[in-house]
Formats: C-alpha cells, structure tokens, sequence
C-alpha cells in the first residue's frame, strides 16, 4: 500500500485489479455488518448492488434505501433488503459518478437520479464513489455537459435563465420524449465548458425558480475508487 498527500487529499493505492468488479469488490470492504446503505444509481452501482446481494447470500445482515426505482427493483432481484429513507439513518452510501476533479468534487445525473442521489448522500454518514480513471478531470464540466433537473411547470423559464447564465440547455429526450425523472420532472442537459468556480455556477442554478438541483456534488464525497491499469486508486478527502 502507497500513501501519497498532495496537500489536498490523501490518495492510498492498492494492486486489486481492474474493472468495476474490483471496484465492487473493494467498496466491499468497507461495508459493515448490520449497517444501512445507500445504492447508487448508474453502471458502478449496479455491479455494487449484485456484489453485495452475493455477499447477503452468505449471511451478510445489511439494509438499504436505493436512489432510483431502477435500483430498487435490482436490489430486489438479487436479494437485499430495501427500506425507504426515513425508516434508518444511512452508515454508507457507495455510488458513481460521471466526473471528479482533483478536489473529488463530482459531477453526477447522466443517469437521471441526481436529486435522489443527493438526499441518501446527504442522509449518510460516508459517501464513496466508484469510477474509472477516465472519469478523473482536471475541472468539473470537462464533458461538456451539465444535467440540472427542474420541474416541467417551469421548463422553458429555466432554459432562458439558464441561457442567460451562458448556457445551452436541452430538455433530454427518452423515445421521442421528454424524459421523465422518479420525481416526475424533467432533466436539462446544459452544453458546458470546464468551471473555473463549481460552487459560484451550483449557487447560481438553485437560484433559479423551478430548478430542483444540478448534477454538481461539491464536498460530498469521503473518498472515490478509481479503477486504472488493473489497480484501484483510493482517493482520500484528507481528513477523512
């Protein structure tokens, strides 16, 4: 194991492998008997989800709130036992995310569980994300794409203020149709470039009437699994 502080988080590297599985199985350990955990949505959950209904098979006692019906019906399926948010305080939540920046700040809702995803993170005592090394940049907004979810009664107020705010938003389109969010509203793809200021532009989008969140967790995490070259990378929010 290598521990490297870079004066801003504290990264531990251990020779695991390297594809989501890894990641799954890493995110494993830091799961603790009788505890709650939050299920991400997305790719990386997913394969959390069915590792840790293996590992419930095999006597593993564990309860969960899931951030998106896909998720739940999954946890379903492979066994685990799912209860709504305000039924137990959350120990754990393990997710993805689309991106992190050096901070480990992370952008999330390519999924469309964005707002979901902030509660049950904001619920729990940890959040852990799990991703690819690809999915490591420079600044927050290097995909070109920021999802904002905003309620349909205020779709088109939003687009022009979003537009005023340098945006180039689109209402995202699911077969021919607005695609529709658990919550029943709408999701926003904002065409983007890299954010000099993550925290200034995530202040100015809640600001606006109608939007419900934007897809910018910004000190959430506790630590992010970063599969690369057949290893997992720990990054570690120092501190924590």
């Amino acid at each position: 194991m290598e521990i490297v502080d870079d004066g801003k988080t504290t990264h531990v590297e251990v020779s695991v492998g390297n594809d989501l599985e890894l990641l799954a199985e890493r995110a494993l350990e830091l799961v603790q008997p009788g505890s709650t955990v939050g299920l991400g949505s997305g790719r990386a959950a997913r394969v959390f989800v069915r590792a840790l209904g293996r590992r419930a098979q095999r006597g593993l006692t564990i309860t969960c709130v899931a951030t998106s019906e896909v998720t739940a019906r999954l946890a379903a399926e492979v066994g685990l036992r799912a209860v709504k948010l305000d039924e137990a305080p959350l120990d754990l939540t393990v997710d993805g995310a689309d991106e992190v920046d050096p901070d480990l700040n992370a952008l999330k809702g390519f999924g469309g569980a964005l707002v979901r995803e902030r509660i049950v993170a904001a619920a729990s005592r940890r959040q852990i994300l799990l991703i690819r090394a690809e999915k490591l940049v420079p600044a927050l907004g290097s995909g070109g794409r920021l999802p904002v979810e905003v309620l349909p009664f205020a779709v088109r107020f939003c687009v022009g203020k979003l537009r005023q705010l340098g945006f180039a938003p689109e209402v995202r389109q699911e077969g021919g149709r607005p695609f529709v969010t658990d919550n029943g509203n709408f999701t926003l793809d904002c065409e983007t470039v890299p954010l000099a200021d993550p925290a200034a532009t995530k202040r100015a989008i809640d600001g606006i009437p109608g939007v419900v969140d934007t897809g910018l967790f910004l000190g959430t995490a506790e630590r992010v699994l970063v599969a690369e070259g057949g290893r997992v990378r720990e990054l570690r929010r120092k501190g924590s």
